[in-house]
C-alpha cells in the first residue's frame, strides 16, 4: 500500500476513499483493503488485463484520430446502498418532471401560461421542434432512456450538472466496465454484496415494447443506427444483440401505407418501435435535412399517425437545453407538486437582469457554458482561460447572451486513480441511466462514472481525454464467504466466450448474446 498511495494527497477536494485525515470511508474500507494487498506491479498488472480485455471486446474509440481502447480505471467507484437510495429518487423525480414538461411543450404549454418557463427560453432553443407539436406517443412517453449527470462538490452533496434525453449514450460502457472488472477483482465480487447491472437490456426492451403503438400484441422493435462509421456504433449493435432485436439502417427502412417497414430477406417485415440513435435533423428528409441518408423519409409522418413509435422522441432536446435546465427545480414543483432531492448546480441566466454584467465582471472566476454544447465543447473554464480566451469569450456572450449561462466552478469529488505516478485522487461525475415504460422509471444501480485523467482537469468528457469507472452500489450488508448469489456466472451465448456478468435473477428468461463485434465504440458525451 505504501507504493500505491505515496504521497497521496488528500484534503484539496472531497475524497470518495479517503478523509482529509488519511481514514478509509466505510462504503470503500473492503476495496481500499483488497487494493492494500496488492503490490503497484500487481495492481498494473490487473489493469493491463483490463485493458487488454476491452480490445478483444472492441470496446475502442477515437481520440485524435487514433484508436485506442476506452480508458478503464482500474479501482472502481462505489455508492453505499444509503446514498444510492437518494440518488436514484432524485433521478427518477427529474425524468418525471422532464417527461411532463415535453408533453407540456408540445401541447397545451400550461408551463408557459402559467409563468413556470418564459416562451421565449423554449422558443429559442436550438432543439426545440416545431414538427414535433401534437405527436401524442402511444402510452404517453417520450422519454423512453435517460442520463442524468451528477457530480459530487466540495463537500459530498450531490447536484445535477445536465440532463440528457435525446439519445444519451454511454450504458454499454456501464455493462463492458462491469463484465471485465468481475474478471479483475473476482474476489471482491465473491465477498461484496454488489447490485448487478446486466438487467438494463432487458428493462430497455419492456420499456420499448410497452411504447407499441394500440393494438399491437408482439411488436416488432429495431434499433436505427448512422452506421459502422458512428461514434456510438459499438453501443447499439451491443444493445441490439442483448435485446434481441435487429440493428438497422435507414436505408434498411421504408415507408408505405402509413406504416414503417423493414426490408429482410424474407420480404417485408413492419417495424412497431424504433429505438433511434440518430439525431433529429438527419431521422426523416421529408421534415428535416433533406441531405440526410440516415433516416427514412415518412417517419414522423407515421409517429404521427400512431404507426410507430421513435423513442426517444423527436424534439426531447429542448429538456436538454441548459438553460432550461436551470429551470428544473420549478418544473419539478410545478407538474409534480414536490420538492426537487437533488439540487442543480447555482447557475447564472445572463438575459436577467445584471446577471451578464456580474458574470462579465468575473470570468476568470466562472465556468462558461454553451447551452447547446455537448460533450464539453465550448465550456471556457475562467481560472485555467487565458486573457485572449477570456476576452473572446467576452464578445461571444454580449452578442449571444442566450446562448450561454454561467456556474461557480464546481470542485468535482475525487476517487483514487491508477496513473503513471501511482494512485491518485482524479475527479469523477456520475451518469445514472433511467428506463421509463410508463407506469415507472427504473434507474439503473450505478451508472457510467467518468473520470478526468489529466491532473486537475475538471472535464470529464472522453472526448477531453477523460475514461471511466465501473460504479459499485453496495447493499447493505457485505457477505462474509463465497457466498454463490453474485459469483459471477459463466453464462456464455452459443457463440461468445467470455462471461456475462448477472447473478441468477438477471438470467431468467433471457438468451443474451454478449460476445461483441471488434467495432469502433462511441464515448459518451
Amino acid at each position: 500500500m505504501a507504493d500505491l498511495f505515496d504521497g497521496y494527497p488528500t484534503g484539496r477536494a472531497w475524497d470518495e476513499m479517503l478523509g482529509p485525515d488519511g481514514t478509509v470511508l466505510t462504503a470503500y474500507q473492503q476495496v481500499h483493503a483488497a487494493v492494500a494487498r496488492l503490490t503497484a506491479d500487481e495492481l498494473r498488472a490487473r489493469a493491463d488485463g483490463l485493458a487488454r480485455s476491452y480490445l478483444k471486446q472492441g470496446v475502442t474509440f477515437d481520440y485524435a484520430g487514433e484508436e485506442r481502447p476506452f480508458p478503464v480505471d482500474v479501482v472502481p467507484r462505489v455508492l453505499a446502498e444509503d446514498e444510492w437510495d437518494h440518488v436514484a429518487p432524485g433521478v427518477a423525480q427529474r425524468v418525471r418532471a422532464l417527461e411532463a414538461f415535453l408533453a407540456d411543450v408540445y401541447g397545451p404549454q400550461r408551463a408557459v401560461a402559467d409563468g413556470v418557463v418564459p416562451r421565449s427560453v423554449i422558443v429559442s432553443s436550438h432543439h426545440f421542434c416545431r414538427a414535433a407539436r401534437g405527436i401524442e406517443p402511444p402510452n404517453g412517453v417520450r422519454v423512453h432512456v435517460s442520463g442524468i449527470d451528477l457530480v459530487r462538490d466540495g463537500h459530498g452533496g450531490w447536484r445535477v450538472l445536465e440532463d440528457n434525453v435525446r439519445v444519451p449514450s454511454g450504458v454499454s460502457y456501464v455493462l463492458a466496465n462491469r463484465r471485465s472488472m468481475v474478471q479483475t477483482f473476482p474476489e471482491l465480487f465473491a465477498t461484496l454484496r454488489i447490485r448487478p447491472v446486466a438487467d438494463y437490456p432487458r428493462r430497455l426492451h419492456a420499456a420499448l415494447t410497452a411504447a407499441a403503438p394500440a393494438g399491437v400484441d408482439e411488436p416488432t422493435v429495431v434499433v436505427l443506427t448512422p452506421g459502422v462509421h458512428n461514434s456510438a456504433y459499438f453501443e447499439h449493435t451491443l444493445l441490439a444483440r442483448m435485446m434481441g432485436v435487429e440493428l438497422v439502417e435507414g436505408r434498411d427502412l421504408f415507408c408505405a401505407g402509413g406504416r414503417v417497414w423493414m426490408r429482410t430477406t424474407q420480404g417485408r417485415r413492419r417495424v412497431d418501435v424504433i429505438y433511434r440513435r440518430v439525431d433529429d435533423d438527419f431521422l426523416d428528409p421529408v421534415v428535416f435535412r433533406s441531405d440526410s441518408v440516415l433516416g427514412c423519409p415518412g417517419l414522423l409522418a407515421c409517429a404521427r399517425n400512431g404507426t410507430v413509435t421513435l423513442a426517444n422522441a423527436v424534439g426531447n432536446g429542448v429538456a436538454d437545453d441548459k438553460l432550461v435546465y436551470t429551470f428544473v427545480p420549478d418544473l419539478i414543483r410545478y407538474f409534480l407538486r414536490e420538492e426537487p432531492i437533488l439540487a442543480n448546480v447555482d447557475t447564472w441566466r445572463l438575459e436577467e437582469p445584471g446577471a451578464l454584467e456580474e458574470v462579465l465582471d468575473r470570468l476568470d472566476e466562472l465556468v462558461v457554458k454553451p447551452v447547446d454544447g455537448s460533450g464539453g465543447k465550448g465550456i471556457v473554464v475562467g481560472p485555467a482561460a487565458s486573457g485572449a480566451e477570456l476576452a473572446a469569450l467576452r464578445d461571444r456572450l454580449l452578442a449571444d447572451p442566450r446562448g450561454w449561462i454561467a456556474q461557480p466552478v464546481v470542485q468535482l469529488s475525487t476517487v483514487p486513480t491508477l496513473v503513471e505516478e501511482g494512485l491518485r485522487p482524479r475527479h469523477v461525475d456520475l451518469r445514472p441511466f433511467a428506463v421509463n415504460d410508463g407506469e415507472h422509471v427504473s434507474v439503473l444501480p450505478g451508472g457510467l462514472t467518468r473520470v478526468a485523467l489529466p491532473e486537475g482537469q475538471l472535464v470529464v468528457n472522453s472526448s477531453q481525454g477523460g475514461g471511466s469507472k465501473d460504479t459499485w452500489v453496495l447493499g447493505r450488508m457485505a457477505r462474509r464467504g463465497p457466498a454463490a448469489p453474485h459469483t459471477p456466472p459463466q453464462a456464455v451465448a452459443k457463440d461468445a466466450s467470455v462471461p456475462i456478468d448477472a447473478g441468477p435473477e438477471d438470467l431468467r428468461g433471457q438468451q443474451m448474446q454478449q460476445q461483441q463485434a471488434r467495432t469502433t465504440g462511441g464515448a459518451p458525451c
